[in-house]
């Protein structure tokens, strides 16, 4: 995937000396992120969403580099992603746990435009890597629950990349307003194995999954 990201950057930077037009734009807008666990060990496996999700925030620039019908659009991002977990345990009893993880993004598109009266409308898809910045994981049951800072890379709880898919889809008006739709698909476990010796023989993982929605211009 790493490589696959490279070789996108090399495109764009040949992109930018060949493409028939280039656009430059921003793009803010709400997320609606959760994760999928995964764990296994010697007596379960077990694959599943946590329930709910948790609504953030995303905003960014981006560059699209047209040929024809088609386009390279990289762009930087800083995206929040996480979760919002809430289990009911009987009675009043809850417990409750909330991811809330900020990443710098940086997603390399292709896209595909037909065009429409009003302006065109584009779909498209391509990886992206995402650097893991600050962040919170609060948990607990009712009120009485506690919070850490999320720590990125080394020997701390969350590794310092998340790599993975990104789709998007939306439409560009001819003035230059645009509605985007974007949906990243975490192929990376963004746990790190080295924090916790305890369940090391366990093979526990969690992989991030962010709707988004945003409005944005391109100049």
């Amino acid at each position: 995937m790493k490589k696959l990201l490279i070789s996108f950057c090399l495109m764009s930077v040949i992109s930018l000396t060949f493409a028939q037009s280039t656009t430059f734009g921003v793009r803010g807008g709400v997320n609606f992120a959760n994760l999928l666990l995964h764990t296994s060990n010697s007596d379960n496996i077990l694959l599943y969403n946590l329930p709910g999700s948790l609504t953030t925030f995303s905003v960014g620039a981006f560059v699209d580099f047209k040929f024809g019908n088609f386009s390279l659009q990289p762009s930087i991002n800083y995206t929040v992603k996480g979760d919002n977990e809430k289990m009911a345990l009987g009675g009043d009893s809850s417990f409750t746990k909330n991811w809330h993880l900020n990443y710098l993004e940086i997603p390399v598109d292709l896209a595909y435009h037909i065009k429409i009266a009003i302006g065109n409308i584009y779909i498209g898809a391509g990886p992206y890597i995402a650097f893991g910045l600050t962040g919170k994981v609060k948990a607990g049951f009712g009120s009485n629950s506690s919070s850490v800072d999320a720590k990125f890379g080394g020997n701390n709880m969350f590794k310092s990349t998340d790599i993975g898919l990104n789709g998007i889809a939306g439409l560009q008006l001819k003035n230059g307003f645009l509605f985007h739709l974007n949906y990243d698909l975490g192929l990376s476990n963004i746990l790190n194995a080295t924090y916790d010796n305890a369940n090391a023989n366990d093979n526990n993982s969690v992989k991030t999954r962010t709707f988004g929605l945003s409005v944005g211009y391109a100049f």
